[in-house]
């Protein structure tokens, strides 16, 4: 079963509104003459984007859709774009990591975040999301060495 969710990166609790922008954003992203880059986003099905909004907004079959889901037990969340050491993020005075994103936005991590388990951090601007961890870093040096 796909996650039609994460496909229009949107939550579970979107609205029909927000189903809607979700998917023209896709399809834009998708087409050739609407593109900045001349590659192909990463392997988008335009057949499967258009059935996910079909089901998504359509609330007979979003309902068995979610049933579906619940049964499956595949409460998904969306799919990071990439994995990103917290090492790579900007510190900020008020215990704040950014780090920017390829749309321009920008991704904000907080010390409570990640103490939390937080790890899925998604964009101010767009609907991309980033996993953020911390590298691992001795806390002794190795006795002789």
């Amino acid at each position: 079963m796909h996650d039609y969710y994460s496909l229009l990166s949107v939550t579970p609790s979107a609205t029909s509104a927000e189903i809607k922008a979700a998917y023209h954003r896709r399809l834009l992203a998708s087409h050739p003459d609407k593109r900045a880059s001349r590659t192909p986003e990463d392997g988008i099905d335009i057949g499967l984007l258009k059935e996910a909004f079909r089901t998504l907004s359509t609330p007979e079959l979003r309902t068995e859709y979610d049933r579906l889901r619940r049964v499956n037990g595949k409460q998904l969340g969306p799919r990071p774009a990439q994995v990103v050491s917290l090492e790579d993020f900007d510190e900020e005075p008020d215990s704040r990591w950014t780090y920017s994103c390829r749309c321009g936005g920008t991704y904000i991590v907080t010390e409570e975040t990640l103490e939390a388990g937080q790890h899925l951090v998604a964009c101010a601007s767009c609907s991309e999301v980033v996993w953020v961890g911390y590298e691992l870093a001795e806390m002794e040096e190795e006795g002789g060495q």
